[in-house]
């Protein structure tokens, strides 16, 4: 499940996380299924394969057409066909070095996460006092030089006053609460029941407000200085899960509020989102160059130039901030998702898991709608949340065998911030059974809860479509 995660790094600094959730789930057959293996054969090794269908036709037992074939290089000129080559082959050790950091957290977490626990932290939380310590230190700056310090000159007073408006943009980013599509506890009670069960069991405290949006996503996070929880439900996403699923999906949203994310502290968090302003603020700009005034031309340049590098700069310590939190960001999503597993079952949050692999389907279902007459205002599209819940119910198992083991080729995750798929799912495989969940979403309260969602269906499907 993709969260409220830190923000993207520099492209130098994300380059080892190589094409994330590149998971291609087509609806349409590609073009590499129209090879005809033989009497229903693998070309390669012979073995049986399934009947053709919408989806990728590929070999479980050699893995062949799992992928899509390189281009070759071959018809390339020399110089060209020499730099894709250098491209594939770093591209492929940036992979590895990914697979190996990764699957190294993977053994530390599967043991006990006791040696999980070393100087990366303390280096993380330090840099995130360098960045407030900047932001400080321009405030402190700007109000001296108003008052006058060291020398009163307006000239200083200017530059003060200029410097109190850059420290109020560099502040510390303590996120906002989302104000549209908020559920009130008055008009969904039994959803909120039903979170309330799932904080009460994982001894997390009650969310604040519930935002139903158009996401293929959910998220939990805490906003503002009094922390003001807030549960995010994609209901895209809600729509293709089963009723024990969306518990599961419950469990790992809201168990990040007890998991001992780092990310997700005021300290580090703020560090993190002032770093995405930072960054922001700092992109340089084209929309403003005169090329018709030589002089404004060249001062536009210079200061894209001087905003230029003080990005790069940013962007460095982004990706740094990003690769300090690595190893305890993914740690956290693994124990998000055992207690996920805790409150339902291991096949509940490994279900929950795979669904995510069914984003591709929700886009190829809007296609279909969007075909459609279009409802009056207010109605909702007929047949989109059954189109979307039956086009994901129909995926086969194979293909879900596909999309994981594409996963563990590529090393591929929902984010850049999670674990690879197919190494959350193989954590879970070693869950311990529960005798019987504590937390049941029976059909009775699944469908009170329905109905308390039908006016955001309505909402989300005039946005969607």
């Amino acid at each position: 499940m993709s969260l409220t995660e830190p923000p993207t790094p520099a492209a130098g600094a994300q380059a080892a996380v190589p094409a994330q959730e590149a998971v291609p789930a087509q609806e349409a057959v590609p073009a590499q299924e129209a090879v005809s293996p033989g009497a229903g054969r693998c070309p390669d090794c012979g073995a049986p394969l399934p009947p053709p269908g919408r989806f990728p036709l590929w070999c479980a037992s050699c893995e062949w057409n799992l992928l899509p074939p390189e281009p070759s290089t071959a018809g390339l000129p020399g110089r060209a066909r020499r730099r894709a080559e250098r491209a594939a082959r770093r591209t492929e050790r940036e992979r590895q070095a990914v697979r190996e950091r990764t699957e190294q957290v993977f053994r530390l977490v599967a043991a006990d996460g006791s040696k999980l626990r070393h100087g990366s932290a303390v280096a993380a939380f330090l840099l995130a006092g360098a960045v407030h310590l900047v932001s400080l230190a321009v405030l402190l700056a700007g109000a001296a030089l108003l008052a006058g310090w060291p020398a009163p000159s307006w000239p200083a007073r200017a530059l003060g006053a200029f410097a109190l408006v850059l420290a109020f943009l560099l502040r510390p980013r303590l996120g906002r609460p989302q104000r549209e599509g908020v559920l009130s506890r008055k008009a969904a009670p039994e959803l909120y029941g039903l979170v309330d069960a799932v904080t009460a069991e994982l001894g997390a405290q009650p969310v604040h407000s519930i935002v139903v949006t158009r996401q293929f996503n959910a998220s939990f996070g805490s906003y503002g200085l009094r922390r003001h929880r807030q549960l995010e439900i994609g209901l895209p996403l809600w729509t293709v899960l089963g009723r024990q699923q969306r518990v599961a999906l419950l469990g790992h949203e809201l168990g990040h509020g007890v998991n001992r994310d780092s990310r997700r502290g005021l300290w580090t968090g703020a560090a993190v989102n002032a770093l995405a302003e930072w960054e922001r603020l700092t992109r340089p700009s084209r929309d403003n160059e005169d090329y018709n005034n030589p002089l404004t031309a060249v001062a536009s340049s210079a200061a894209n130039l001087v905003l230029g590098v003080v990005n790069l700069g940013v962007r460095a310590v982004t990706g740094l901030m990003y690769r300090l939190h690595l190893r305890d960001g993914q740690a956290a999503e693994y124990r998000a998702d055992r207690m996920a597993a805790r409150l339902t079952s291991a096949r509940d949050a490994q279900g929950m898991l795979r669904a995510v692999f069914h984003a591709p389907t929700l886009e190829t279902v809007l296609v279909r709608q969007r075909a459609l007459p279009r409802p009056r205002p207010g109605v909702s599209a007929p047949g989109l949340w059954e189109a979307l819940a039956e086009a994901a119910g129909s995926v086969p198992a194979s293909e879900e065998e596909r999309r994981v083991r594409v996963s563990e080729r590529e090393v591929s995750a929902s984010d850049s911030s999670h674990p690879p798929t197919y190494l959350r799912l193989r954590m879970l495989d070693a869950a311990p059974p529960a005798d019987r969940p504590p937390v049941v979403l029976d059909a009775g309260r699944a469908g009170v809860i329905e109905a308390e969602l039908a006016g955001s269906r309505v909402r989300i499907a005039a946005e969607l479509l």
